[in-house]
């Protein structure tokens, strides 16, 4: 490992355009199917190696302990794994611009972007399934943010299939609320015997979000804000939310749209992409 190496990395954020339930497991997680697009919006990290053997998490408070925090795990983990060099440190300033826990998997991508840099600043050539492997132990999101590609999922997100989706532009909306993941998975009234689907099926328009109407019983202002943002185009949750969004047909279309969003939500215009910028960057150091 060479001393004082420095990156940024743009960690993209996604969306889900349909999320299917389609059983749960006996480890109480639940089999899905659904489609990762990748968006251009995201957060950023800038990644410098020392061989102080020290992750540090540079930035503004995040309202959590470093240690909680996924980008610090992250690095943490592949710290852990046989063959990394003790004296392998890094400091990693987050800059954030998605919102926790609103659906977009800004968490997840800054760990999978985390995983990217140091496995090429620290020369450990460890293979994508690797990372992929040490991501999944972070949240079942990780794993697509490591591969870098649009794609389609199941299993409970991990088994994977790139897709190169047709261009897009979308108008992201957060309502001001926050949306707990567990009470939506854990619902009684989640349905979670949705017949599996083809992707022709998907292509052909035949899909929902199956924690959509959860979320709109248990959440009011997600409920206001998807009925809003309906006059516009079919909007739909992403993951179990908060976000939402609505495909556009231009990106001055999306704007337009955005202009009018009421000051209590916040809005994002983002295109659709099929690669994440986090992998391109990472792979010219490799």
């Amino acid at each position: 490992m060479t001393d004082g190496r420095r990156l940024r990395i743009h960690a993209p954020a996604k969306i889900n355009l349909f999320l299917h339930i389609t059983g749960r497991r006996d480890d109480g997680y639940h089999n899905l199917q659904t489609v990762f697009q990748l968006l251009d919006i995201g957060d950023s990290l800038v990644v410098e190696t020392n061989r102080s053997g020290v992750i540090a998490l540079d930035g503004p408070d995040l309202g959590i302990a470093d240690s909680d925090n996924l980008v610090v795990r992250a690095a943490m983990a592949l710290k852990a794994l046989p063959g990394t060099p003790e004296h392998c440190g890094a400091t990693i300033r987050l800059e954030k611009q998605l919102p926790s826990g609103g659906g977009l998997g800004g968490g997840s991508s800054d760990a999978a972007s985390t995983l990217l840099a140091l496995n090429a600043l620290w020369g450990l050539r460890l293979s994508t399934a690797a990372l992929q492997r040490t991501g999944a132990a972070l949240g079942a999101d990780v794993p697509v943010f490591v591969l870098g590609r649009s794609a389609w999922a199941e299993g409970i997100g991990e088994q994977l299939t790139p897709l190169d989706l047709p261009p897009a532009w979308y108008l992201v909306l957060k309502p001001d609320c926050a949306v707990h993941t567990g009470e939506i998975f854990s619902h009684r009234q989640l349905t979670r015997d949705t017949p599996p689907i083809t992707m022709h099926a998907f292509f052909a328009g035949d899909s929902r979000n199956d924690c959509e109407p959860i979320v709109r019983q248990l959440y009011p202002e997600v409920d206001n804000a998807l009925n809003w943002l309906q006059n516009f185009g079919e909007a739909r949750l992403t993951g179990t939310g908060a976000c939402i969004f609505c495909r556009c047909g231009s990106e001055v279309q999306a704007r337009r749209i955005a202009e009018q969003v009421p000051a209590r939500w916040k809005a994002w215009v983002a295109a659709g992409i099929n690669r994440s910028p986090a992998v391109k960057n990472t792979e010219l150091l490799l």
